[in-house]
């Protein structure tokens, strides 16, 4: 597959596991859910870095996003 699809499924899933960890740290709960997203997210985003030739850098990531939406909405 793409890196740069996987670049940006893994951060929007790193996103939205945010609002997950807080809830459960709020409430005192275990965030399983939230832990199980990050693995999740941190996979992807590592398989993207070691697919893409020269890695990302910072500055590259929302490039990837660009190339992304523009692959998928053309």
């Amino acid at each position: 597959m793409d890196p740069d699809l996987f670049m940006v499924i893994g951060v929007s899933i790193a996103i939205l596991t945010i609002p997950s960890l807080l809830s459960a740290f709020i409430e005192g709960r275990t965030p399983r859910a939230g832990a199980i997203l990050i693995l999740i997210s941190g996979t992807l985003i590592v398989l993207a870095i070691k697919e893409h030739p020269q890695g990302y850098a910072v500055g590259e990531i929302p490039q990837s996003f660009y190339r992304v939406f523009a692959r998928y909405l053309h």
